[in-house]
């Protein structure tokens, strides 16, 4: 079996300065790997390595290598070569003495070199010998020489099942297992001088994790990340982030910092279920985590966290994947833009000697919450005032997110809109009465400048202005900030948010809240918090608090605090009685209500659901298409500056990308796009669509990588015509000849289309010239003779 060397649509560079023609648009066809497809390639053969678990890979340039490990009988210590180009295995050359046969080691990559820590060693077979190590060798990809280098001064604990990688030309090594207990202690060596080379414990401060084996460990963005493993008999699924910072004047101040999983508070899927001998791989802003074992299964889902949203997702293959099965201890690492897996314990402790390929993609993330975020921080272009509680305090919002978002408000707002309305025509009507007499009047708002109107107030007395605004980031960002952890009146501010919730019946702000309440409470402020629950009445966390003061562990300490002494006698008795007598668990399996996301909230806004509060007419070649000012200012700089500076009288925008205007389908595309961040389109749209994202000024060029590989991949017979349709109209060149290539060599199969009938004389000329181009004089002869 044979493989051919294939490449994802590579993401394109973001210049502003580059020509708004689709002309510029440079395509490569094919042989594309399909984004997010799994691939299996050949096994490694028996003749030239056992298969294996708890070994090593690394990539050096278009080669994986694979180190030690064990069959099940023996542990290992060749090395094996996989070429990702031929999809071929060997034996890698090797000269010196190797490492003795060992598993749960490490291996890393640095310069030209494979360096390979520690590990456990000895026969497992006779169960004699069996020992851990903490030496350190070198192999020269270049020449295949094993070289041990001996270090002078204090060592690392020997270890096994630990975590390595290199930054700033080190070796880092992390926690593992000694043999008696796990370890959480962190070591490094400079790579760049052996002859001067020695060990240092580093000084680490922060939320160190707890200590561990089996996990991994990979950087990105300058920063080191651990994700799950076994501490003891416990297994979480916690991330924890490491910092780099080594000052001069400040030589042991490293710092960790455990990730926050409460998924709901950052709008996301929730993390990894809890597991130990998975990988973890780092690929441009993503860390993708696979396998292991997780509380007695074997998953082999996909999970994908970015670095910069700190969000997880589940990634979902490609529909012709061939996706590897479950497994612990096998071992992946990262050559180009794909990963490649190999090796581990599958079903029945058996070895796998497998390999396969998974394809990432590369496209700049989505910043829909980011824009709608800087709309709602900077204010611009607000048209409702909220009046709050009995201070009449103020905040400005946009009418189109807030009518999409919450139908609590969205009440509110109409039943304002009409009263305003009302109060207009009567103003009116009074102006006509007393121009009659000739009194003229003066009109409120009028020296406002023309085309803006006066903000709608709306007046909401059961709401208070900082829990309000705290609810209003979470409409336009499906987020809320996170407060100071556990500080008692950012707590009673989240508390406030969530009785706003309730009302306001916003059931994933609900979630939130409480999500973000329960993690924050502890002995200092449990006493606080459940009084507030009692006076707000919010029975959920005021239970949670009393459950939390009733532990073991906690009663004693909190009934000795002066918070105690001070509490209502009620809550006093209900604390004594639930300590005594606990109240049975209820279990519900109702499933919990998250309510709909701001992508779902758009969505329908845009669909229909937003008809009523328009407030701008996007004109494509003279058809009217009503849509929200708001909304296109926040994600377009083009329409941002239009309404700044010089918004039409007529509230008439003529909708064009430079010189060209797209068709409807490819118009409609391109609004899913700005409302809801949508990108999934036909081909032909994304011809018109690719210099947008120029034209527009979107925030990055997402748009414009998706449009690239959705023209290279999918060109078909059965939507050839329309694409040569739109490559015609947009002067992309290449696509047009790239449409007529596969028109005559497919020509039979495209006569039956309908659409041929309806293009243009133009195009149709192009075809038959094309074709005329494409027979062999051969041929003609043959035609010639028929005749």
């Amino acid at each position: 079996m044979s493989c051919k060397s294939t490449k994802v649509a590579p993401s394109v560079d973001f210049d502003h300065s580059c020509s708004d023609s689709v002309e510029y648009l440079t395509l490569n066809f094919g042989p594309f790997e399909t984004v997010h497809r799994w691939r299996r390639l050949p096994p490694c053969d028996e003749f030239v390595g056992a298969r294996r678990s708890k070994h090593t890979v690394v990539a050096y340039r278009d080669a994986i290598y694979v180190f030690g490990g064990d069959n099940g009988k023996n542990m290992l210590n060749d090395l094996l070569r996989f070429d990702v180009k031929d999809c071929s295995w060997c034996r890698a050359f090797t000269t010196g003495t190797p490492p003795a046969p060992r598993y749960h080691h490490s291996a890393v990559v640095y310069g030209s070199s494979m360096f390979v820590f520690g590990g456990y060693t000895g026969d497992i077979y006779s169960n004699s010998n069996l020992k851990n190590k903490n030496d350190l060798f070198e192999y020269k990809f270049a020449t295949g020489q094993w070289t041990e280098w001996k270090v002078e001064g204090s060592l690392p604990v020997a270890r096994s099942a630990h975590g390595a990688t290199v930054y700033n030309d080190k070796l880092w090594i992390f926690a593992g297992y000694d043999g008696n207990a796990r370890l959480n202690d962190m070591w490094t060596i400079s790579l760049q001088d052996r002859e001067h080379a020695c060990w240092e414990e580093i000084d680490q401060s922060g939320e160190i994790p707890p200590s561990c084996c089996n996990f991994p460990v990979a950087v990105c963005r300058d920063k080191m990340f651990v994700f799950s493993g076994q501490s003891g008999a416990k297994i979480t699924n916690n991330l924890f982030q490491f910092e780099f910072k080594d000052f001069t004047h400040i030589p042991t101040l490293f710092w960790w910092t455990r990730i926050p999983t409460e998924h709901l508070l950052r709008g996301s899927p929730p993390p990894p279920q809890r597991r130990y001998g998975h990988t973890m791989v780092a690929f441009d802003r993503h860390l993708y985590v696979f396998g292991g074992a997780a509380d007695n299964t074997l998953p082999n889902e996909l999970h994908c966290y970015d670095v910069d949203s700190q969000t997880w997702e589940v990634i979902q293959p490609s529909l012709d994947s061939e996706m590897p099965s479950g497994r612990l201890f096998h071992a992946a690492a990262v050559i180009q833009d794909a990963m490649y897996i190999f090796g581990g314990t599958v079903d029945n402790n058996v070895r796998s000697g497998e390999m396969y390929r998974f394809q990432f993609s590369c496209y700049p993330k989505c910043t829909l919450h980011e824009d709608y975020g800087k709309l709602w921080e900077n204010r611009q272009f607000c048209d409702v005032e909220f009046i709050l509680g009995e201070r009449e305090e103020r905040v400005l919002g946009h009418i189109a997110i807030v009518t999409a978002r919450c139908q609590w408000l969205r009440k509110k707002i109409l039943q304002a809109r009409d009263r305003q309305r009302q109060k207009s025509k009567q103003e009116s009507s009074e102006e006509s009465d007393e121009g009659v007499t000739g009194g003229p009047r003066d009109i409120p708002g009028g020296s406002r400048p023309s085309g803006t109107q006066p903000l709608l107030e709306v007046s909401i007395r059961e709401a208070e202005a900082q829990p309000f605004e705290v609810l209003m980031q979470f409409l336009y960002t499906d987020k809320i900030q996170y407060p100071r952890r556990g500080h008692v009146q950012d707590v009673l501010l989240i508390m406030d948010v969530y009785k706003l919730a309730l009302s306001f019946k916003l059931s994933r702000l609900e979630q939130l809240c409480v999500q973000y309440i329960e993690a924050s409470v502890d002995l200092q402020n449990v006493l606080s918090v459940c009084e507030n629950a009692n006076k707000l009445q919010l029975d959920q966390l005021k239970e949670h608090c009393l459950n939390f003061v009733v532990k073991e562990s906690h009663f004693n300490q909190v009934i000795m605090t002066k918070e105690f002494e001070h509490l209502s006698t009620p809550l006093i008795v209900e604390i004594v009685r639930r300590k005594q007598q606990p109240p049975p668990r209820l279990y519900s399996d109702q499933p919990v209500d998250i309510g709909t996301s701001l992508v779902q909230d758009m969505k329908a806004y845009l669909e229909g659901g937003g008809l009523e509060f328009c407030d701008i007419i996007l004109l494509l070649d003279g058809h009217p298409r009503p849509a929200h000012k708001a909304i296109l200012a926040a994600r377009s700089s083009y329409f941002e500056a239009m309404f700044r500076s010089f918004m039409p009288e007529d509230g008439q925008v003529n909708i064009s990308i430079g010189e060209m205007v797209p068709s409807k389908q490819a118009f409609e595309s391109m609004l899913r796009y700005i409302y809801y961040g949508d990108v999934n389109m036909p081909p032909e749209d994304s011809l018109y669509l690719f210099a947008a994202p120029y034209y527009y000024g979107f925030s990055n060029n997402r748009l414009q990588a998706y449009c690239k590989q959705n023209l290279e991949m999918n060109v078909t017979v059965e939507n050839v015509l329309q694409i040569l349709e739109a490559a015609d109209k947009t002067q992309a060149l290449d696509m047009k000849k790239h449409c007529l290539h596969i028109i005559v060599h497919q020509f039979i199969k495209v006569s039956k289309l309908p659409n041929l009938r309806s293009l243009s004389q133009l195009l149709l000329l192009d075809i038959i010239e094309s074709l005329a181009t494409h027979i062999s004089d051969k041929q003609c002869a043959e035609m010639g003779s028929d005749i």
